[in-house]
């Protein structure tokens, strides 16, 4: 059994009480939106609050929410907003997590699929993949647009690089849609572990090459995607493009509206862009490596 604790608290307060809560000896301290304000990506260096936050703290069963609570009120008076605790119950909580999740399909023939699911379409391509430590299970619109414009491709002796692969995801289920060979990039060493474990589930693991960022970046695939944020596909246009093979398909993913214009003038002169794709509010730029930028040697 344990305890979990949590209040709510003005910005300015919300890292000084998750320090107080690990001083008063919790085992871990999140932080969550109090009043539903979406963060965004944020600059560069800066770490961003909600202006109402919920800092919450796990405790052992012996702790004394009571004496807790009094503590943290003396502690920081009406700054606490809010004050709730409840009691969790011990279980497997891999399980539970993966209870929230229920195979989706990708266009006419792609499934993802947890494990514990009978694919709905035994005959299609299903991709069995778990929540893990490393994002990505085709929940986020991003994620699903990028496997949706994977789905609509002949990917037949394709190479793909997946660059920032995070769990996997893109570039294993390109290796069931019968890409020859997928190249998985990520700076997590955590993401190339779980992209690793996720190929050998799906019997692909033979035809997947696994690279941390910054290694030596190969200049043969037909086909690559990048689903990552508006910040690093700027920053890192010139290696994402040295990826890409003369005529090559990509697919820059993991941005806003509002950031569009932006990333796609990094890429402007070296791509032919396709219409975007939006959902929720989020953009797929699509496009193909120019001839200029082929008969260059990039």
């Amino acid at each position: 059994m344990w305890h979990q604790c949590s209040a709510t608290v003005e910005e300015n307060l919300a890292e000084k009480l998750g320090d107080w809560f690990t001083d008063q000896g919790a085992l871990s301290v999140s932080m969550d939106d109090a009043a539903d304000q979406p963060l965004f990506e944020p600059p560069p260096g800066a770490t961003p609050l909600w202006q109402l936050t919920k800092v919450t703290g796990l405790f052992e069963g012996s702790c004394s929410v009571d004496h807790l609570e009094s503590k943290a009120r003396r502690a920081f008076g009406s700054g606490i907003l809010e004050w709730s605790d409840s009691v969790l119950e011990d279980q497997v909580w891999e399980r539970a997590w993966m209870a929230h999740f229920r195979p989706l399909q990708f266009g006419r023939r792609l499934w993802v699929c947890p494990s514990g699911f009978e694919p709905p379409e035994p005959g299609a391509v299903n991709v069995l993949l778990d929540p893990g430590l490393a994002f990505g299970t085709g929940t986020h619109p991003t994620t699903a647009l990028c496997l949706e414009w994977l789905e609509s491709k002949d990917l037949e002796n394709q190479v793909l690089v997946d660059f920032g692969c995070g769990s996997g995801i893109l570039a294993i289920s390109a290796l069931c849609l019968g890409a020859s060979r997928a190249i998985a990039i990520d700076i997590d060493p955590q993401a190339l572990t779980a992209t690793f474990d996720n190929a050998q589930k799906n019997g692909v693991q033979d035809r997947l090459v696994c690279l941390s960022a910054g290694a030596v970046t190969p200049a043969s695939a037909g086909v690559l995607v990048a689903n990552i944020l508006a910040g690093p596909l700027i920053e890192l246009s010139d290696q994402i493009m040295a990826c890409l093979a003369p005529s090559g398909l990509i697919a820059l993913a993991g941005l806003l509206e509002h950031q569009a214009q932006e990333v796609r003038a990094a890429y402007e002169g070296r791509l032919e862009f396709e219409e975007d794709l939006c959902r929720e509010g989020w953009v797929l730029l699509r496009g193909r490596k120019t001839s200029a930028v082929a008969s260059s040697g990039l």
